[in-house]
C-alpha cells in the first residue's frame, strides 16, 4: 500500500488523510472529534436543537387546554410527577444511547438486533409524522400571509359567510310576561312588542363565529368528511411547498446549518409569547381567564380521577418526544463525553416551564374574548385545531391594531412547527446515513433535497378539501399506540435484555463514574416503574379507543380501517426484523435466539480511543461488512 493513501490518526477522532482525492463533507469540519460523521459545531446548537424539537405547536395548543379540563393548577401534580417517573427516565435513556454509540435510530439496535425493528418502526411513524406536521406549518403560514390586511378576514362575517355567521350570540327565544301572563315567544315577536326575556329562560340560536366559517370554508375549503376529497387547495399546496423549501434550505449542510437556525427558531417564540402575555394581562377579563387555567377554579378532588393521571402522562410522553428517533439521532453527534445527563434534565424541564408559561399567554387573551362576547371562559376554550385557528385568533381580531398580534401568533406558531420539523427530518437523513454513510458523504444536499421533495408529493392529500381529515387520521393513529408500543419494546430490551447495569456502566464510560445512590432513582424507574407505567397507558388507550371523528363528523369504516392500516405498517416491522435476524443466525432455534439478543459484533463507541478495556474486542463500526445484513435490504 503506498504512502499517499495511508491515513494517520493524529488524536481521538482527528484523522489526517493523505490522499489525493480527499472530499469534505459539508456534515463535518476539522474541529469535530468525530470526522466521520461529525459533530454539533458547540454545545449551544446541540441544547437550542432539542428545545426547539421538544417544544412544539401540542405546548401552545394542549397542555393549557389540559390543564384546564383537569383541575386547572391541581393538574400539574399528575403532570410534575409523570415528568419524573415516565417522562425524563426515557428522555436519559434515549439521549444516552445515542451519544454512546454516535448512530441513529435503526443503526443503534446493534445493541439487540433482534429489536432492530423497533428503530424501523420509530423511523416510519416519524416518517408519517413529518407529512402532516408540514401542514399543520402549511396552516400557519397561509394565516401568517392573511394577517398582512388592514382588517382581518376572519374579524367579521364577509361575503364567504353563512346565515348562521355571527359575532355575537342571536336569541332564538324566551319567556316573557304579557297581560300578567307568562309565555312562551320567538325573539322577532318579543322585539316587535318591546318585551324582555325573563332570566335564565333564553334560548339561543345556533351560531359560528366568523373565524370559525372561515377556517372552515374558505382556509380549508373543508368537504363533507372523508368520502369527498374534492381537489387540492392550490394556496395551502403553495404554503405547504414553501414550508419544505424553508426546511430544505435549514437542512441543505445537516447539522452544521440547522444548528445555526434553531438560535432564532428556539428563542424568538419565547419572546413573541412574552410579548403575548404581557398584552393579555392588561386586557379586562384577562383575570378571569387565567383563574380558569390555574387559579381558584382549581378543582384538588380531579386527581382522584384515572382520566387525569391518564392525560398528564400521555401529555409528558408525547411532549418530550421520546420514541420517536429523533432524541437519538441529534444525540448521535455530540461529542463522546459530553455530560448528557445535565442536557436530558435542562431540556425537559425547559419544555414543561415552556407549557405552562404559555397557558398563561393564551389563557389571559381567551379570559378577554370571553370578556367581550359576555359568555364564560368555559365557551371560548378549544383544544387542537380549533384553538390555534378558531378561538385564538377570534380573539386576536378583537384587539387593538389586531393584524400585528395575528402577525406575531401565527409566527411563534411557525417557529414552533419548523424547529421540531427540523429534528424529524435530521432522524430520516441520520437514519439514511447511517446505512449509507458513502452517498450522504458524497450528496448529503441532493439527498436531503429529494426527501424533502418526496415528502412534500406525499403530503399533498392532506392539502386537499378532505385534507383536515387525513390530518387528524395520521394524528390519531401513527403518533398514538405505534410510539407507546416502541417505547415500550425500547426500554424492556435495553433493561431486561442487553441489561440495565450494563447500560449504566456504558453511560458512566461517558459522564463519569457515580455512586449507587445517585442511580437508585434511575434504577427505579427503567427497571419497573415507568415501564409498568407505559403499558398502562398502552392497555388504557386500547380499551378506550373510539371510532376517530373530526368535530362532529364521523370517519367512514373504511377511514378507519385506513388508519388501522397505517398504524400496523409502522409496527410490523418489528416481527418480521426479528424473524430475519432469527432465520440468518446459526445454531438451533434456542442458540439463534439467544445470539439475536447479544450485541452484535460492531457495538460500542464509535471511536476506537473511546473504547477502552470494557470494547477493546469491538469490530470497526464503519466496516461495512461487519454491519448488520440486512437493515438496507428491510429498510429501502
Amino acid at each position: 500500500m503506498g504512502m499517499l493513501s495511508l491515513p494517520g490518526f493524529l488524536s481521538c477522532g482527528k484523522k489526517k488523510d493523505f490522499s489525493l482525492t480527499n472530499e469534505k463533507d459539508a456534515h463535518s469540519s476539522d474541529s469535530d472529534e468525530n470526522s466521520e460523521r461529525g459533530n454539533w459545531s458547540n454545545k449551544g446548537d446541540y441544547l437550542l436543537s432539542m428545545v426547539g424539537y421538544a417544544v412544539g405547536l401540542g405546548n401552545v395548543w394542549r397542555f393549557p387546554y389540559l390543564t384546564y379540563q383537569n383541575g386547572g393548577g391541581a393538574f400539574l401534580i399528575p403532570y410534575t410527577l409523570m415528568l419524573a417517573l415516565a417522562g425524563l427516565p426515557l428522555f436519559f435513556m434515549e439521549c444516552s444511547l445515542g451519544q454512546f454509540a454516535s448512530l441513529g435510530p435503526v443503526s443503534i439496535w446493534r445493541i439487540l438486533p433482534l429489536f432492530q425493528g423497533v428503530g424501523i418502526t420509530m423511523v416510519i411513524i416519524s416518517t408519517f409524522v413529518t407529512i402532516y406536521y408540514n401542514v399543520i406549518i402549511a396552516y400557519a403560514l397561509y394565516y401568517l400571509f392573511a394577517s398582512f390586511q388592514k382588517v382581518l378576514p376572519w374579524s367579521d362575517c364577509f361575503s364567504w359567510a353563512d346565515e348562521f355567521c355571527s359575532k355575537t350570540r342571536i336569541v332564538s327565544d324566551c319567556n316573557t310576561t304579557l297581560h300578567g301572563e307568562i309565555i312562551h315567544a320567538n325573539y322577532s315577536f318579543m322585539t316587535s312588542k318591546n318585551l324582555t326575556c325573563i332570566n335564565g329562560t333564553i334560548n339561543y340560536k345556533p351560531v359560528q363565529f366568523p373565524s370559525e366559517q372561515y377556517w372552515n370554508k374558505v382556509a380549508l375549503q373543508r368537504s363533507s368528511g372523508l368520502d369527498e376529497t374534492g381537489r387540492i387547495v392550490w394556496y395551502l399546496a403553495l404554503c405547504l411547498l414553501l414550508s419544505w423549501m424553508i426546511v430544505a434550505a435549514a437542512l441543505f449542510k445537516g447539522i452544521k446549518s440547522s444548528g445555526k437556525v434553531v438560535y432564532f427558531t428556539a428563542l424568538f417564540p419565547y419572546v413573541i409569547l412574552l410579548i403575548l402575555l404581557v398584552r393579555g394581562a392588561t386586557l379586562e377579563g384577562a383575570l378571569d381567564g387565567i383563574e380558569y387555567y390555574i387559579g381558584r377554579q382549581s378543582n384538588i378532588t380531579k386527581l382522584m380521577e384515572a382520566e387525569v393521571w391518564k392525560d398528564a402522562a400521555t401529555q409528558i410522553f408525547y411532549s418530550l418526544s421520546v420514541a420517536w428517533g429523533g432524541l437519538v439521532a441529534l444525540s448521535s453527534y455530540n461529542k463522546f463525553h459530553n455530560n448528557c445527563y445535565s442536557d436530558a434534565i435542562l431540556v425537559c424541564v425547559t419544555n414543561c416551564a415552556t407549557s405552562i408559561f404559555a397557558g398563561f399567554a393564551i389563557f389571559s387573551i381567551l379570559g378577554h374574548m370571553a370578556f367581550l362576547s359576555e359568555r364564560p371562559v368555559s365557551e371560548v376554550v378549544d383544544s387542537g385545531f380549533d384553538l390555534a385557528f378558531v378561538a385564538y385568533p377570534e380573539a386576536l381580531s378583537k384587539l387593538p391594531v389586531s393584524p400585528l398580534w395575528s402577525f406575531l401568533f401565527f409566527f411563534m406558531l411557525l417557529l414552533l412547527g419548523l424547529d421540531s420539523q427540523f429534528a424529524t427530518i435530521e432522524t430520516l437523513t441520520t437514519t439514511i446515513q447511517d446505512i449509507y454513510p458513502k452517498v450522504m458523504k458524497k450528496l448529503r444536499m441532493p439527498v436531503t433535497l429529494g426527501l424533502c421533495t418526496l415528502l412534500f408529493f406525499l403530503g399533498l392529500i392532506c392539502v386537499t378539501q378532505a385534507g383536515i381529515y387525513w390530518v387528524n387520521l395520521i394524528d390519531h393513529f401513527c403518533a398514538g399506540w405505534g410510539i407507546l408500543i416502541a417505547a415500550v419494546l425500547e426500554i424492556i430490551g435495553i433493561v431486561y435484555i442487553y441489561g440495565g447495569n450494563r447500560f449504566i456502566e456504558d453511560i458512566e464510560m461517558m459522564i463519569g463514574k457515580k455512586s449507587r445512590l445517585f442511580w437508585l432513582w434511575w434504577r427505579m424507574c427503567w427497571f419497573f416503574i415507568t415501564p409498568v407505567l407505559l403499558m398502562a397507558i398502552l392497555v388504557w388507550s386500547l380499551v378506550t379507543f373510539s371510532r376517530p371523528s373530526y368535530g362532529s363528523v364521523l370517519y367512514p369504516t373504511w377511514g378507519t380501517a385506513v388508519g388501522w392500516c397505517m398504524i400496523i405498517f409502522c409496527v410490523i416491522w418489528i416481527p418480521i426484523v426479528a424473524i430475519v435476524k432469527i432465520v440468518q443466525a446459526e445454531g438451533n432455534l434456542v442458540q439463534r435466539i439467544v445470539s439475536c439478543c447479544r450485541p452484535a459484533a460492531n457495538w460500542g463507541p464509535y471511536l476506537e480511543c473511546h473504547r477502552g478495556e470494557r470494547y477493546s474486542h469491538v469490530v470497526d463500526p464503519k466496516k461495512k461488512e461487519h454491519e448488520i445484513p440486512t437493515v438496507s435490504a428491510i429498510v429501502y
